[in-house]
């Protein structure tokens, strides 16, 4: 279909992270991490990462991101500002701006906001 750099992050599996908020926890503040994270449950606030972040599909995120990759299964309002690349597959939705060097948006996902590709 087309080609996208980074492909190892969409393979990576619930057991490949050193941690995971479960979709029975719901989390306000901010969360700091510096390995590959992933979020299950509901988390408000503010999110900072030097790694990789995964908004699975039924978590809800309202906050701001900044991290390395951003793949979004779920839902997430809020900025998200990512070093490499933002991935919002067919079922996941973002309310908010998003500024990464790459962006792709799967048909049938949901993105409304402004776009920003940086160099």
């Amino acid at each position: 279909m087309f080609d996208v750099k980074d492909t190892d992050f969409f393979e990576l599996d619930e057991d490949d992270f050193d941690t995971v908020l479960a979709d029975d926890i719901a989390f306000s503040g901010k969360i700091s991490f510096t390995k590959p994270f992933m979020i299950k449950g509901t988390v408000s606030g503010e999110i900072e990462a030097t790694s990789d972040l995964v908004v699975d599909s039924k978590a809800e995120v309202k906050a701001d991101i900044v991290a390395r990759r951003v793949l979004v299964r779920g839902t997430v309002e809020g900025d998200i500002t990512a070093s490499k690349l933002v991935f919002v597959t067919a079922e996941g939705s973002i309310t908010g701006d998003i500024t990464a060097p790459q962006v792709v948006l799967e048909p049938g996902s949901s993105f409304t906001g402004r776009c920003v590709m940086t160099k």
